[in-house]
């Protein structure tokens, strides 16, 4: 594991301690690291929930339609901008997963 000196001002410090309870700032910054990628997991979840109701499917097996099948609603500024949206949400999610899996 690679280490890195980080300096932070001391509001930040007492901030640190005070929302986690945790005088240890390489410990401190691991839980906050660890809510703030649950929050936003949880944020992209309903996000996702969303589309995946929107179009009765998930994002892979609409991925499938889109790339073998040629609607002519595939063609309409919403259904790509929901797509484009849809897969971002989903490399989002994925590249968070990615990062918490390594955070002790």
């Amino acid at each position: 594991m690679t280490e890195a000196t980080v300096v932070l001002p001391k509001e930040t410090m007492r901030a640190l301690t005070e929302l986690t309870g945790e005088a240890r700032t390489d410990v401190a910054l691991t839980l906050m690291m660890r809510d703030y990628a649950r929050q936003k997991l949880a944020e992209i979840d309903a996000a996702l929930r969303q589309y995946e109701e929107k179009y009765r499917m998930s994002f892979e097996a609409y991925k499938q339609i889109w790339e073998t099948e040629d609607w002519e609603e595939h063609y309409a500024y919403q259904t790509e901008w929901d797509y484009l949206e849809w897969e971002s949400l989903v490399t989002r999610r994925n590249r968070l997963m990615e990062s918490f899996a390594w955070l002790p």
